[in-house]
């Protein structure tokens, strides 16, 4: 608890400091690498499959077995040595700080009415197309981006990392690298990148229920509108292509009385995803703001909970 306590409080602090590597770049390029030993020809669907199951489990496993060893070889220093490292890790691992300060960099440029600023900004935290974004468009996108990415960088971390450590919270990163890396629906990765879409969704779909639970206590806390964030939870929770991504949106959107979802473009092509939530007022800029608050204090929530629950076991 003291180790998982150290690192989620540094990243609450500093965050992902530019001058540190992060641990996300080399597993970026050990997919890049693995996926270019294994894809030397055009194959069948189901070869390509089969390869992208095999890309899966090595890179998974290697961020496991990775992380495991370097814990277990500071620890043959000195065992103080070893919660240290581990306790970097963790910090290194969740994203609190890092989503706040990408998204803010948004709202910053809205502030200073810099509309072209703020798409490029925009471009580096979602996968859309930002050229053509009007301000309503802008928020909408920064507000979705920190409702689904308080699931994946930060409660579903968290989730593994109090069940297995750093070892099980890096290999859970590492799916989820994989999937933003390969899992797309286009010609290139329909087959190859299956697996790691299908084990990401898997590994996500208790914490993404458990990130609306403990948003509805963050709404509560934050005197938001809580009564509407579960409403729009029980309503909206299945409206996205995705089994898990609209639980957070749904949250967020019933929190702030607020509509998110509609048409995006992805790569030239305009992708259509229902709405989540009731427009019962308009999108504002300091609804991205609102929403980073929603992250805290869910991030909070869930560090107690799982806490005391880690405890009592």
């Amino acid at each position: 608890m003291i180790t998982i306590g150290i690192g989620y409080i540094a990243d609450l602090i500093w965050g992902d400091p530019y001058c540190i590597p992060h641990p996300i770049r080399f597993i970026g390029r050990g997919i890049r690498n693995t996926e270019k030993a294994l894809r030397k020809q055009k194959d069948s669907p189901k070869k390509e499959k089969a390869l992208g199951v095999l890309l899966t489990f090595i890179i998974v496993c290697s961020a496991y077995l990775i992380t495991f060893l370097m814990i277990k070889a500071f620890s043959y220093v000195h065992p103080f040595l070893g919660y240290l490292v581990e306790a970097f890790l963790i910090f290194q691992i969740l994203a609190s700080k890092s989503l706040d300060i990408e998204s803010r960099k948004v709202l910053n440029q809205l502030n200073k009415d810099d509309i072209g600023e703020a798409r490029r900004f925009l471009s580096y935290i979602v996968g859309r197309e930002t050229s053509e974004l009007n301000e309503n468009e802008i928020v909408r996108a920064t507000v979705e981006t920190v409702a689904e990415n308080t699931t994946d960088g930060i409660i579903a971390p968290l989730f593994y990392i109090f069940i297995g450590g750093a070892p099980l919270g890096m290999a859970y990163k590492a799916a989820n690298t994989l999937d933003s890396m390969v899992g797309y629906k286009n010609e290139k990765y329909l087959h190859f990148g299956w697996a790691s879409a299908k084990f990401d969704d898997i590994l996500n779909y208790i914490p993404a229920r458990l990130t609306a639970f403990f948003m509805v206590i963050a709404s509560f806390l934050l005197k938001y509108d809580w009564k509407n964030c579960i409403y729009m939870i029980i309503r909206d929770r299945k409206n996205h292509k995705s089994p898990n991504c609209a639980y957070p949106e749904s949250a967020v959107a019933g929190s702030l009385r607020i509509q998110l979802g509609g048409t995006n473009t992805y790569f030239g092509k305009a992708v259509y995803k229902p709405t989540i939530g009731d427009s019962l007022r308009k999108l504002e800029k300091e609804d991205i703001d609102r929403s980073i608050k929603i992250m805290y204090a869910t991030s909070a929530v869930s560090f107690v909970i799982l806490g005391l629950i880690k405890i009592g076991i």
